[in-house]
């Protein structure tokens, strides 16, 4: 846990050492801060900066292993190379292969097992969501003075108003609750007419936003607004889910200038995309400066999977793409930037997994974690910032029993411990065990994009026998994932599927239900949102109520 005293003193330095200089250049005054006084209702002088760090976690989404500057990109990223190298890169990051349970893993600091997220993600017509008996992120940090604000997509169900993100634990609420949707009209179709307007301000549709703003510069104005009128003297929680770079492939024509010459017509729009998410971040930046909060914050970026090759992601050289528990599908581009960083400006190479930050940022908001909370997280605060080893060894990447497609797989395969139908993963070390079916699994150079069409991607493909369930590969020496190991050291195979059993016996039930037809906008004024009423759930739980007493009374009389 880093000491309160630490953190003062670090946020103290931090100011001597930037002094006017970081701020000429802004017009700003020493520090970038306002004077005690000049904001509407603020006393001169009223309390000193809380030692609590501003926290900003930014979360891109889709965007591909490869596709930022430092890792090779063709794809300009100044800002996001800019903050990552004056930080500490993670370049042995983890996410989960797709939206809800990153999201959900990041927001809990537990795995999907322990949630009942294991399948797929929430769909909008689902009477699903992040269960409610799980304690949040922003509620734990509201415990210990934060003002606590998510901007942008929420993917993690609103079925009931109680699964809203003001219901769970963010003061205010700016975006989507959908997985994607139009960047311009904020409208969303998940089948032929089951259609709807999905941007909110807090716990109604913001119609009175419906302007046209493309997506990425709408978020990104709320966030302005709400560093503007915060008082940087106490602490922030900033959860900025941009949209951006999720197809549909939409981007304002001023991004494209750098890229016509990328023919594939999905690169091009994804470049594009990039681009304008770039600038968005360092607007973001410029803002923490300008209200007085930069040199007490710590800025997080993650992606919250792999990037969709056939929506112009790359994830080269890694295998596999979204959506899969290849290397390419769950490792993600991240970085740490922050004043108060120990080892500036350079790499870590630990491991480090999207479940993590929930006991990092409550040790470091100076909040207590209970015991029975149980999470699967580790605080890797002193990993980062100090380079010591990280206290993480394994990481459980899913099991998801109702994704069973191995139509070869069976108990036999797995050597009684398991059954490798079931699409499962897990890294213990450098070992990295896979069962069942992993998903699409070539690699995509980035040549490919030089095509005009996805018929010819030229991709590396593998093949394995029909009847294959399992493999292993060594990840530090093989992060390519191309020599499968598992015929040669069988006895590490058992290993790992005995500790995917162990992991497997503290499973809670998957919740995937069925759509549901009230979920339709169509019955809600046009607009994604909950349907699931309290008012009814009482009266139908009061009818059968009734209907149960009848039939006793009815019975007594029998008897009588």
């Amino acid at each position: 846990m880093l000491a309160v005293g630490v953190l003062a003193g670090l946020s103290v330095l931090s100011l001597l050492t930037y002094g006017y200089l970081a701020w000429d250049s802004l017009g700003l005054g020493p520090g970038g801060t306002e004077a005690a006084g000049s904001r509407p209702g603020e006393e001169p002088g009223a309390g000193a900066p809380s030692s609590q760090p501003h926290i900003v976690f930014i979360l891109a989404d889709d965007q591909g292993f490869r596709d930022v500057g430092y890792h090779g990109s063709e794809i300009r990223t100044p800002t996001l190379d800019k903050l990552a190298a004056e930080g500490v890169k993670l370049e042995n990051y983890y996410v989960q292969p797709m939206c809800t349970p990153s999201r959900s893993q990041f927001i809990t600091g537990k795995y999907q097992i322990h949630t009942g997220l294991q399948h797929s993600i929430i769909r909008p017509t689902q009477p699903n969501c992040l269960p409610l008996d799980n304690v949040t992120l922003p509620q734990k940090l509201k415990e210990v003075g934060y003002s606590t604000h998510m901007v942008g997509k929420w993917h993690l169900g609103f079925y009931r108003r109680e699964c809203m993100p003001t219901q769970r634990g963010f003061d205010t609420f700016f975006g989507s609750l959908l997985g994607s949707g139009d960047y311009y009209t904020h409208f969303k179709c998940d089948s032929p007419g089951i259609c709807g307007y999905d941007l909110y301000e807090n716990d109604n549709a913001a119609w009175d936003h419906d302007n046209g703003i493309y997506s990425t510069q709408m978020y990104t104005q709320k966030v302005q607004q709400i560093l503007a009128s915060h008082n940087p003297r106490k602490p922030i929680f900033l959860y900025i889910a941009y949209q951006a770079v999720h197809s549909p492939l939409q981007a304002p024509g001023k991004y494209f200038e750098h890229y016509r010459s990328i023919n594939n017509i999905n690169r091009r729009r994804y470049a594009a995309m990039l681009a304008c998410l770039d600038e968005a971040i360092n607007n973001v930046t410029l803002a923490l400066k300008k209200y007085g909060y930069y040199d007490n914050s710590i800025i997080i970026y993650s992606s919250d999977n792999g990037g969709q090759p056939m929506a112009g992601g790359s994830n080269w050289p890694l295998r596999g793409s979204k959506g899969t528990y290849w290397e390419g599908g769950i490792r993600a581009v991240g970085f740490v930037h922050s004043p108060l960083l120990k080892n500036k400006g350079s790499v870590c190479k630990e491991l480090v997994h999207i479940t993590d930050w929930f006991p990092t940022l409550i040790t470091l908001a100076e909040g207590q974690i209970d015991e029975d909370i149980q999470l699967d997280g580790y605080d890797i605060w002193e990993t980062i910032s100090e380079g010591r080893r990280s206290p993480r060894v394994d990481i459980l990447h899913n099991i998801d029993p109702i994704y069973t497609k191995a139509k070869n797989g069976s108990w036999a395969a797995g050597y009684g411990i398991w059954n490798t139908a079931i699409q499962s993963a897990i890294r213990v070390n450098h070992w990295k065990l896979l069962t069942g079916n992993p998903g699409y699994s070539d690699w995509v150079p980035p040549q490919a994009f030089s095509n005009v069409g996805p018929n010819r991607w030229h991709n590396e493909r593998v093949s394995w026998s029909a009847g294959k369930t399992v493999w292993l590969f060594n990840i530090t020496a093989d992060p390519y994932e191309r020599v499968d190991l598992s015929a040669r050291y069988p006895d590490v195979v058992k290993q790992l599927l005995r500790r995917l059993s162990q992991f497997n016996k503290t499973a809670v039930p998957v919740r995937y239900p069925p759509k549901d037809p009230r979920s339709n906008p169509k019955l809600n004024g046009g607009v994604w949102g909950p349907w699931f009423k309290e008012d009814e759930k009482k009266k139908k739980s009061d009818k059968s109520k009734g209907a149960n007493k009848q039939k006793k009374n009815k019975n007594k009389k029998k008897a009588n």
